[in-house]
């Protein structure tokens, strides 16, 4: 575990979303820890490295010397890797790769007049308001998500721990956009705990009950709320597929950091490789 001394120092340092001890927490259901500059998360048979060193100046070798940490303490037999790159005798060891950019929004030089007049036609039709829960509805626009997109495991873990994670959340907040039924139209998770920086987390939007615009106009107020809040930036998450980078890069979202993941099953110490291939 981590002290609440280390845990501001991580938060204020935080330049990734993984940085965000609380969330991950909730989220993974791990205990966070500390290796010299990286952050990791652990729980019974896995490990997570945070490659991203929290005072920025990454270094292959360190993170080997990390990873190879953290396996003896934790000997996991799953282990999740994030980092700007993958070390070469690392990069050969993963069963699960995935190469992106992290997407960010600078509020200094963010203008948002080419989208306000799709903004100002949604805000005719739909009333926002900040929420703190994950209600029946919320979870019914999820599930409409995950049925018509499909994505990929991780992704939708993350959707579905939603539930769990914003009502024991002190940092995030639910934006939500009602139609002039009061039905939900559209919602954005955000998170606000890290010292510099807003995480858009996870949204959604109806096709049943489909508003031109809804996802401008949350992404106008999550924008707004950011700003309130004193954030730089906004992390935006990573590019996915086209059709979310062209959403993120119309609003002045730019690939600001490479994101590298790496899953890797491993052996433990004294169990046998037959055992362990059923873990």
């Amino acid at each position: 575990m981590i002290s609440p001394e280390e845990t501001r120092y991580v938060l204020e340092k935080a330049y990734v979303p993984e940085h965000i001890v609380g969330m991950m927490t909730l989220v993974s259901g791990g205990e966070p820890f500390l290796f010299d500059r990286y952050l990791c998360f652990s729980a019974e048979g896995w490990a997570i490295v945070i490659g991203y060193p929290l005072e920025q100046d990454f270094r292959g070798e360190d993170l080997v010397r990390v990873v190879d940490g953290a396996c003896r303490r934790f000997r996991p037999a799953t282990l999740w890797l994030v980092a700007p790159e993958v070390p070469p005798s690392l990069a050969g060891t993963g069963d699960e790769r995935e190469s992106d950019h992290y997407y960010t929004l600078d509020l200094l030089r963010c203008e948002m007049k080419t989208r306000l007049g799709i903004v100002a036609r949604a805000s005719r039709t739909l009333a926002v308001e900040t929420g703190r829960e994950i209600s029946a509805a919320h979870q019914e626009l999820i599930g409409e998500f995950l049925e018509r997109e499909r994505p990929a495991p991780r992704v939708r873990a993350l959707f579905l721990s939603m539930a769990h994670y914003v009502p024991r959340s002190e940092s995030a907040v639910v934006l939500n956009a009602h139609d002039r039924q009061g039905r939900l139209a559209a919602f954005y998770v955000v998170e606000l705990a890290a010292g510099n920086f807003a995480t858009y987390m996870v949204g959604s939007h109806s096709k049943k009950r489909y508003v031109p615009g809804a996802s401008d106009l949350l992404f106008a107020e999550m924008v707004k709320l950011a700003r309130e809040h004193g954030k730089s930036y906004i992390h935006l998450g990573l590019g996915v597929n086209e059709g979310i980078r062209a959403f993120k890069t119309k609003w002045g979202g730019v690939p600001s950091l490479p994101y590298e993941f790496l899953g890797q099953r491993r052996v433990r110490p004294g169990i046998p490789e037959g055992l362990a291939s059923k873990l």
